[in-house]
């Protein structure tokens, strides 16, 4: 009986997962919608009709620099928004190299742009000096710094990836003339995804991953997952479906062995819903009703 219980108590708790986790995932659907396209409508104001891929990231730039009144305030002590709706229209968010990183790479992305952060680490890797984005053009990732409002170049105008940055005379040629630059924002150390800042284990998985997956942040493209609220929410939700669909299906192969008869999540959903809603029996009517 006792075996029964445990099992009972932790099917239960596996079904409440099973529902939430679908919630989860529905919202994030949901939510992704609605950001793609409100970022759909906003690129077609911004983006020129029918421009090249350096047009359109000339054009976000200065968008960007010039554009229309923003609300100068951010209510928020969230520095870490990563909600499009916000970043694109604050001016404060976009002054900062992080939020002004995440609009221009989802306004990209919306203009049919490959686009994607990327974090200029310190010597130690352990912190990030500045973020960049890399834009797909022509075949090469390129650097578009959104902070400086510049797609960085070198002193024949030729367009710079982060490989050719990490030389210092074309670093110097590159930002040299980019007022109040920080020369600690160079390209020695680089991350697209930084795991190192996670407490205790952190440094340790970014260095094993880096030493067995040498391309694992290259073939991968994490910015849409880390920078944009709702498809992460929405990933999230999908994971723990999928894990509670699992967890669920071990624990009925244990229990048919057990010959164990186990409740499903929308049988409890169904008699939760008649204790919650139904009108208690009142009375000697009391009796003929079992206690759930």
């Amino acid at each position: 009986m006792k075996k029964e219980h445990v099992l009972h108590a932790i099917n239960f708790c596996i079904n409440i997962l099973l529902v939430s986790s679908m919630l989860l995932t529905l919202f994030g659907l949901g939510w992704e919608y609605s950001t793609r396209w409100y970022l759909a409508g906003f690129s077609n104001a911004v983006l020129p009709y029918a421009s090249s891929p350096e047009g359109r990231v000339s054009a976000i730039l200065a968008w960007m620099q010039q554009g229309p009144a923003r609300d100068a305030e951010y209510y928020s002590d969230d520095a870490e928004n990563r909600d499009p709706v916000d970043t694109l229209n604050y001016k404060e968010l976009l002054n900062v190299c992080g939020t002004a990183t995440n609009a221009f790479v989802n306004l990209a992305s919306a203009g049919g742009l490959e686009a994607r952060r990327l974090l200029l680490l310190d010597s130690a890797g352990m912190n990030t000096n500045h973020v960049v984005a890399e834009v797909n053009l022509d075949g090469r990732w390129v650097i578009v710094d959104p902070t400086f409002h510049v797609i960085l170049r070198d002193s024949d105008g030729h367009l710079l990836t982060k490989e050719q940055l990490a030389r210092p005379a074309i670093f110097q040629q590159a930002t040299g003339n980019l007022e109040h630059y920080d020369p600690s924002y160079n390209y020695q150390h680089t991350a697209f995804i930084h795991f190192a800042r996670l407490p205790i284990v952190g440094r340790f998985l970014q260095s094993k991953m880096n030493s067995v997956l040498p391309v694992w942040q290259e073939d991968i493209n994490w910015t849409v997952l880390v920078e944009r609220q709702s498809y992460s929410t929405f990933v999230v939700g999908i994971t723990l479906l999928l894990c509670s669909i699992l967890l669920r299906r071990l624990l009925c192969w244990y229990a048919s062995k057990s010959s164990l008869a186990l409740e499903s999540p929308w049988e409890q959903l169904r008699r939760g819903g008649t204790a919650l809603f139904s009108t208690p029996p009142t009375g000697d009517a009391q009796k003929h009703f079992p206690t759930v």
